[in-house]
């Protein structure tokens, strides 16, 4: 039987259930799902999906992402509310590629981990399942797996597991109308020109679940815990000097109290300038090389290759000592003389992460 795959969380619970009632059953797992945005998010699941099925014994296929046929297919869907059309045509697609490939792999049946996600609609599934089960000459096995308390006991292998729990079904609409209507920043889609790693971005998650992975290879013991905190983000930045863009490096946590302001440099003391409205202050980037131990050439090379997260906000409270201090704080080549404008949006929000604690 080919068992369409979505998420470690479903498929950890759904194939032992299968495993108890088809017994006779050679159970293959199939990981198609390019509905997932952002990649980085893709590949989280796919590693926590290859976790599961390794010490399930299960053997794992890994689709095709392609994504721009997934855009295609629900091109004029995008406003769709979860469960709505969007979701049918997504379920439609994964379940169509499932089907072929288990006809083409010589399987009898195929099912999907999505049966027993209570966020999605089971007679919806059963029936397209169904539909494709007919076209290609094979059996949709569509068990509830829900009932009885299923629900609650799949919650609990997956904590028993310690699983990744994503918070969002996968894709980038469903992604953006959730967060729009917690009304919340959609930060999972927000990805620095520079690559650098933000805090409790997925990039930073797919490094900690990478993280354990290494530590159950080495025998190690581990608890992965949650912290709130506050969290930042920038959208956009530009300093203009004289009317001329000027490169600048914007530090974590800078914020501005409107999106625009414009001064002169109006003092200095040792390393740190301030302008003369708006909290705005400035250091050059030889001072951030002596205080950071750096060497950049340039600040365009600063602002395309920076230091890691925590490094630049150690930096910062070496120049602004309060933690809680969120002033503008930029870095220039040199200070300027003339006229200054700035341009920027940044965001400061609370925000929670999860961290490795290493137990022996």
């Amino acid at each position: 039987m080919l068992v369409h795959i979505c998420c470690a969380v479903d498929s950890h619970y759904f194939l032992q259930k299968l495993r108890e009632d088809y017994p006779d059953e050679r159970l293959i797992g199939f990981f198609y799902d390019p509905n997932i945005h952002p990649y980085s998010e893709y590949r989280l699941r796919l590693l926590e999906v290859e976790r599961s099925c390794r010490q399930l014994g299960i053997e794992l296929i890994e689709g095709p992402y392609d994504a721009k046929a997934w855009f295609d297919a629900v091109r004029g869907l995008e406003n769709e509310p979860e469960k709505g059309r969007r979701c049918a045509v997504c379920f439609d697609r994964r379940f169509e590629v499932s089907a072929a490939k288990a006809a083409e792999l010589g399987e009898k049946s195929f099912t999907s981990t999505l049966l027993t996600s209570p966020k999605k609609s089971l007679p919806q599934l059963r029936t397209e399942g169904e539909r494709l089960g007919e076209k290609y000459g094979i059996t949709f096995c569509a068990p509830d797996y829900r009932k009885a308390s299923g629900t609650q006991e799949q919650n609990r292998l997956a904590k028993e597991a310690k699983l990744y729990r994503q918070d969002y079904c996968g894709c980038l609409y469903g992604l953006t109308i959730q967060r729009s209507e917690q009304k919340k920043f959609a930060d999972e889609l927000q990805v620095p020109i520079s690559g650098q790693i933000q805090p409790e971005s997925i990039e930073e998650r797919l490094a900690l679940y990478k993280q354990r992975l290494d530590l159950e290879e080495e025998g190690h013991d581990y608890h992965i815990v949650k912290e709130r905190f506050l969290n930042w983000r920038l959208e956009w930045g530009l300093l203009r000097v004289g009317k001329v863009p000027v490169p600048a490096h914007i530090l974590p946590y800078s914020t501005l109290k409107r999106a625009f302001t414009r001064g002169r440099i109006d003092g200095k003391i040792g390393p740190l300038a301030w302008l003369n409205r708006d909290e705005v202050k400035f250091t050059t980037l030889n001072e951030y090389n002596r205080l950071t131990g750096r060497n950049y050439p340039s600040v365009t090379a600063l602002i395309f290759d920076p230091p890691p997260f925590s490094e630049e906000v150690t930096f910062r409270k070496s120049l602004l000592p309060s933690p809680y201090d969120l002033s503008t704080l930029l870095v220039v080549e040199t200070l300027p003389k003339q006229k200054i404008e700035l341009s920027m949006k940044a965001h400061c929000f609370e925000d929670v992460r999860e961290r490795m604690i290493l137990i022996n």
